[in-house]
């Protein structure tokens, strides 16, 4: 009994330490939900889709076409851009990246994948028109000069 005692009163400093100490702790951070990105620019294009045809193919940038991936083709952006193409009608939307040359056919500005196309609800629907949001643009490399060659080399 005596022995318990001892061991029980040994633990009450730490206890009054701890309770001392606490309120000076902070809860950890939690994540907030971040703004949303700002599009770099924002416009309205027709946009159809692209899929079974055009499986395994190679694209402009030598990727294989993938009619499951959320890819996009477009005329001039450049690969590895990223859009955020919205259905005005449905509210729906997907994130694409730019990974291949077209549409090729007048008027329209951006090709998608089937898979893009079906989770946008635009399957069945042809060309239609949908609001084009660039989220990001990839940097550019640098080309550096080769180096001179050395007498001897």
């Amino acid at each position: 009994m005596r022995k318990n005692l001892i061991v029980l009163l040994s633990f009450i400093p730490g206890l009054v330490l701890m309770m001392a100490l606490t309120p000076s702790l902070q809860a950890p951070l939690v994540a907030k939900a971040s703004d949303p990105v700002r599009p770099l620019r924002v416009w309205y294009g027709d946009t159809s889709w692209y899929g079974p045809k055009f499986q395994g193919r190679t694209t402009a940038s030598g990727e294989s076409y993938d009619m499951t991936a959320a890819t996009a083709a477009h005329a001039s952006l450049p690969f590895g851009s990223i859009l955020r193409v919205v259905n005005s009608r449905s509210g729906k939307s997907a994130l694409v990246r730019i990974n291949d040359r077209g549409p090729f056919v007048g008027g329209r500005e951006l090709d998608v994948s089937y898979q893009t196309a079906e989770k946008l609800g635009i399957i069945n629907r042809g060309v239609v028109r949908l609001r084009l949001e660039l989220l990001q643009v990839p940097q550019r490399e640098a080309k550096c000069p080769k180096p001179a060659q050395l007498p001897g080399d």
